[in-house]
């Protein structure tokens, strides 16, 4: 497993400020996670995704990886104390059995504008193209000798990569992926977070998920950090289980994730070319909704 946060504010925001300082923060969580459902150390890597400067001038954002135990990085301290940005993904890593022990798959990944993160295991990844068939859109040799690397978190971002690079819908390519995984790997725990830095969509399927939405800022993280907010643990809202989940600096919106097994026992088979229902609120926080 792993645990990971997205940050998107009006304001810039330091490193140091969202990832090391607070208590509880995500470098807390590398070795004292508190809602983690599933291990109990994340010591296999750590990495920081954020967009420099302006963050609506299209630009590709930069990323900092590492494939050791976060608290092992003697250069963090200064990097995240001289870094600000209005827009941050970052994760530390707890490896499935079977994946390379490199930096290359170690989330953030990156296409464009795009950061990806996954928090959760797919058992038997290795086969899940050849399980997945036409869900798999097609995935050749190539695609995944051009992958990131040797994971089941690379794995998704090869496919859900190739969707958004040809067009798809975000949230659609997010709920698609999800719910063909789980269709064929039922026991997969899939917390995705994809960010371009000005949405993010993530999908509760596993594990913990939260977020806090105060004026000007939003966060969706698998565990609250109280000190990012000035209302302290208040500020904080659990995603329910089953959710695909739209955040912007404006609001915050949840939807089910579409029927089938990725939605929860009960609930029927997954259906071919099933698209994502449109979001719908799932808390109102200050008013707003994206």
């Amino acid at each position: 497993m792993c645990r990971h946060l997205a940050y998107l504010g009006i304001a810039p925001i330091s490193l140091a400020e969202l990832l090391t300082a607070p208590p509880g923060s995500l470098y807390e969580q590398s070795w004292a996670p508190r809602k983690q459902l599933h291990g109990t150390v994340n010591a296999d890597g750590f990495g920081i995704g954020w967009y420099p400067g302006d963050p609506h001038d299209g630009g590709e954002p930069a990323r900092y990886r590492r494939a050791l135990p976060i608290w092992n990085d003697r250069n963090l301290p200064e990097l995240t104390a001289a870094i600000s940005s209005t827009a941050v993904l970052a994760a530390v890593r707890s490896a499935t059995p079977g994946s390379s022990p490199d930096e290359a798959v170690t989330a953030p990944y990156r296409s464009g504008r795009w950061l990806f993160s996954h928090n959760g295991a797919v058992d038997a990844w290795e086969r899940l193209p050849q399980d997945l068939g036409p869900a798999a859109g097609a995935i050749t040799s190539a695609d995944l000798l051009a992958g990131a690397g040797r994971c089941d978190s690379a794995l998704l971002w090869t496919l859900l990569a190739r969707a958004l690079n040809a067009g798809r819908p975000p949230v659609d390519a997010v709920a698609q992926l999800v719910t063909a995984v789980a269709a064929v790997r039922p026991t997969a725990r899939l917390n995705l977070l994809l960010t371009d830095g000005d949405t993010v969509i993530a999908t509760r399927h596993g594990d913990s998920l939260w977020y806090a939405q105060t004026p000007g800022r939003v966060l969706v993280a698998s565990e609250p950090t109280p000190g990012l907010t000035s209302g302290g643990a208040g500020d904080w809202r659990e995603i329910p289980e089953g959710s695909l989940v739209l955040a912007t600096r404006a609001g915050v919106r949840s939807a089910p994730l579409p029927p089938g097994p990725a939605a929860g026992p009960g609930r029927g088979r997954a259906r071919s070319g099933a698209h994502a229902p449109a979001p719908e609120p799932l808390l109102t926080v200050e008013g707003t909704n994206p």
